[in-house]
C-alpha cells in the first residue's frame, strides 16, 4: 500500500473512531443529552430536512451568495497577484498589509458595507470577497515566482508571444498555487458567509442555525450542521484531491 493510500486509510480511521466515540457518550449519557444529540440522530434529522426541504431556499441562498463571493475573489484576487508580480515595488509597500491583513477581524465592516450596499445580500457577499481575495492574490504571487526561469528561457529561445507565454508555460507552471488559492478563496468565502448570517443575517444557512440554538431546537440545530459539515467537507476533500494531483504532476514534470 502507497504513503498517500495509508494516509487517506489513517484519516478515514479517525473520523470514524470521533463519531463512534460521540455516538457512544452520547448514549451512555457521558455527555449531557439535553444539550447534544448521537451523531446518528443528526444524520436523521438531517435527512427529514432535506426530505421535507424546509429551509431549501435558505440553503440556495447561501450557496448563491458564496457562489458570487468566490468568483469575485478568484478572478480579481488573480488579477490583484499578477499586479503585484509585475510591480515589484508595489509589492514591497503592500507586503506588510498584506501579512497583517487576516489579524483584522473582517466582521466589523458589515456596519459601513450595510450603509454602503444596503439591507441585502451584497454586504455578506463583500465580506466573503475581502476574506478570500487576499488568499487568491497571495497564493497567485507565490505560483508565478515559482515559475522556473528555464521555463522562460525556452520560451525567448523558440520566440514565443506573450500570450502564448502565458498560456503554455506562466499558467501551466503556476497553476498548482494558483488552484490552492482557488481552494482557500472557496472555504475562507463559506466561513465569512455563513459566520456573517450567524451573527448578522436575518436568512441563509448560517441565520438557521442560529434560529434553531436560540428557540433550543437541537434536532434542526444539529442537522443543519450536519449537512454543513458534509457539504463543506466533501467539497474540501475533493479540491484536496485536485491539488494533490496538481502538485504531484509538477514535481513529476521537474524530475523529467
Amino acid at each position: 500500500m502507497s504513503f498517500r493510500y495509508r494516509v487517506v486509510l489513517l484519516r478515514s480511521l479517525v473520523i470514524v473512531f470521533s463519531i463512534v466515540l460521540l455516538e457512544v457518550a452520547s448514549r451512555l449519557g457521558w455527555i449531557d443529552p439535553v444539550s447534544f444529540i448521537p451523531p446518528s440522530e443528526m444524520a436523521l434529522s438531517a435527512w427529514r430536512l432535506l426530505r421535507d426541504g424546509t429551509y431549501q431556499s435558505d440553503m440556495l441562498l447561501t450557496l448563491s451568495s458564496a457562489a458570487v463571493s468566490i468568483m469575485l475573489a478568484t478572478s480579481v484576487g488573480f488579477l490583484f497577484g499578477l499586479v503585484l508580480f509585475k510591480l515589484p515595488r508595489l509589492r514591497r509597500v503592500l507586503d506588510p498589509l498584506l501579512m497583517s491583513y487576516y489579524a483584522v477581524p473582517i466582521f466589523v465592516f458589515y456596519p459601513m458595507l450595510i450603509v454602503l450596499f444596503g439591507l441585502n445580500r451584497w454586504p455578506l457577499i463583500v465580506l466573503g470577497f475581502l476574506f478570500a481575495i487576499v488568499a487568491m492574490a497571495v497564493n497567485t504571487l507565490n505560483g508565478l515566482q515559482r515559475v522556473p526561469q528555464v521555463l522562460m528561457r525556452t520560451a525567448r529561445m523558440l520566440h514565443m508571444g506573450r500570450t502564448q507565454e502565458v498560456l503554455l508555460i506562466t499558467l501551466p507552471a503556476s497553476l498548482p498555487f494558483v488552484f490552492t488559492g482557488i481552494k482557500l478563496a472557496i472555504v475562507y468565502s463559506f466561513i465569512a458567509i455563513i459566520g456573517g448570517e450567524f451573527l448578522l443575517s436575518g436568512a441563509g444557512f448560517g441565520y438557521q442555525i442560529a434560529f434553531a440554538y436560540n428557540n433550543f431546537d437541537n434536532q434542526t440545530m444539529y442537522g443543519l450542521m450536519f449537512l454543513l459539515l458534509t457539504f463543506i467537507g466533501v467539497i474540501n476533500l475533493v479540491l484536496h484531491a485536485v491539488e494533490q494531483r496538481l502538485y504531484q504532476r509538477r514535481v513529476l514534470k521537474e524530475l523529467a
